[in-house]
């Protein structure tokens, strides 16, 4: 258990230490407004409140993630606790507030704006198309997945496909309706139970003295399993998320203060990596070892090993109401998958949202596509989704670093992280069957290589866009009161 509890105490500190490094280098501005006031339109651009925001960034960014992830990263070992622990404080919390910060600075912009800022016009394109698929992607398996389990739930009692269209007509009122009625009256309230359900099991791993393994050269991984890079795509929102950089800007519209940033942003891939933390711990103590996690997983999914830790963890009432709360993750995180997806193209597009018409000409054939969508398999579709999570996550942060390096700034905390996951990401797509499927030795190769020359050219973009004094930042007084 030290190592388990290690990596928790590592998590918090981080946040008080590294988070206030990250702080320091961006550069707060106090009296500089922010777009929830200077772009309030009612809908998008509203203000609220600290606790509001951290709660619903927290839900937003989370869906499944931090739950289902570690469960299937938990088949690696104790090492898993290492890339939560080192991957959330260095990688996933600076991408999160860096992202979030700077479409702050740039009237809550989203990746495929912020990536044409500094990246190059190209990559609006490139980052619009991952951006949307991701979403899309995430909208409609988050439909099927809280239908399947509300279905197994109530026993077949209510019909799948009547279960899904209730949730299709609530995504609808959630994307269109202004984002203070549903999202900021209802999450907060979700979080909360995100938050308690997952502080139970932690609480009642400790109390019990479950067997939860320790990091030791001897279980480093079971099987001797390729962890490089496949551990990275497997733990993603508990250590780092591309999904994360479309789901910020609709917060960094409704933040009230730069100062809430770090609390907002970073603080929140914190909470999510104590939770990842958590249900890892769980999957590797609860199950006699690595053989009995698999048996659980083969029979019943990662759903299976979540009722199997809430029951025994908190018992029938509470074990019920932790499932409720894996049920309610993946809605909302599908509700502003859609959201964002719509606030995406309408920026592609330029298109204001304010008036219900505009949004309703987006939201109409994005919805038509999704239901679409469900009729078929996602089996082949959700691979490619893993590598275009994190392939979006290594733009994102490219983004952060390239904002840094023009402000002269400590660009290096953006950068590192980016490398590394770009070198993972590369050498998966060149090996995996749904890439190129090259031997692992020739992936490796191109991706080290690959990452060099894109390094390179991030160097050569980077000198002239400094040179040219692009404007990080743009001045209030140009903002447009109707941004979409």
């Amino acid at each position: 258990m030290f190592t388990f509890l290690s990596g928790i105490a590592l998590l918090i500190i981080g946040y008080f230490t590294y988070g206030k490094v990250v702080e320091k280098i961006f550069g707060v501005k106090e009296a500089r407004p922010t777009p929830a006031y200077v772009n309030r339109d009612g809908i998008d651009y509203v203000p609220m409140s600290t606790s509001k925001n951290s709660l619903i960034q927290l839900l937003n960014i989370a869906g499944t993630g931090p739950i289902f992830g570690p469960i299937m990263g938990a088949l690696y070992g104790p090492v898993a606790f290492i890339w939560i622990v080192i991957g959330c404080i260095f990688a996933g919390a600076v991408h999160d507030y860096l992202t979030g910060m700077i479409s702050i600075r740039n009237r809550g912009a989203h990746l495929p704006e912020l990536a044409s800022k500094f990246l190059g016009k190209v990559m609006r394109h490139v980052v619009n198309a991952f951006a949307v698929l991701l979403l899309l992607l995430v909208g409609t398996v988050f439909v099927s997945t809280p239908a399947s389990l509300l279905h197994v739930l109530m026993d077949g009692k209510v019909a799948l496909g009547v279960l899904i269209g209730v949730i299709f007509i609530y995504y609808i009122f959630a994307t269109l309706l202004p984002v203070d009625k549903i999202i900021g009256r209802i999450y907060p309230y979700f979080g909360a139970l995100l938050v308690i359900s997952a502080l139970g099991v932690g609480i009642g791993l400790i109390i019990t003295g479950a067997p939860i393994p320790e990091l030791s050269l001897s279980n480093f991984h079971p099987d001797h399993a390729p962890i490089f890079p496949l551990i990275f795509f497997t733990i993603t929102c508990g250590a780092l998320s591309g999904f994360h950089a479309t789901q910020t800007p609709i917060i960094s519209r409704t933040t009230q203060k730069e100062k809430q940033g770090r609390k907002i942003f970073y603080g929140m891939m914190i909470a999510e990596g104590i939770i990842a933390m958590i249900w890892a711990a769980a999957s590797m103590s609860l199950f006699n070892g690595y053989n009995g996690l698999n048996e659980v997983l083969a029979a019943g999914g990662p759903g299976a090993v979540v009722s199997e830790v809430s029951t025994t963890m908190l018992g029938a009432i509470g074990g019920t109401l932790a499932v409720l709360g894996v049920v309610i993750l993946p809605i909302t995180s599908g509700d502003t998958a859609f959201r964002s997806a719509q606030m995406i193209i309408a920026e592609y597009i330029k298109i204001a949202q304010v008036k219900l018409t505009n949004r309703l000409w987006i939201a109409i054939p994005l919805f038509a596509a999704s239901i679409f969508l469900t009729q078929i398999d996602f089996n082949i579709l959700w691979r490619y989704f893993s590598w275009a999570n994190q392939a979006t996550a290594v733009i994102a942060l490219f983004v952060g670093a390239m904002y840094l390096y023009i402000a002269k700034k400590n660009y290096w905390i953006s950068l590192i992280p980016g490398a590394f996951m770009l070198i993972m990401v590369l050498t998966y797509i060149l090996n995996a069957q749904i890439g190129f499927g090259l031997p692992l030795r020739l992936s490796w190769y191109g991706g080290f290589a690959g990452t060099a020359l894109l390094l390179v050219l991030f160097f050569s973009a980077a000198k002239k866009a400094r040179a040219s004094r692009l404007q990080l930042d743009e001045p209030v007084d140009n903002w447009n009161h109707a941004a979409s």
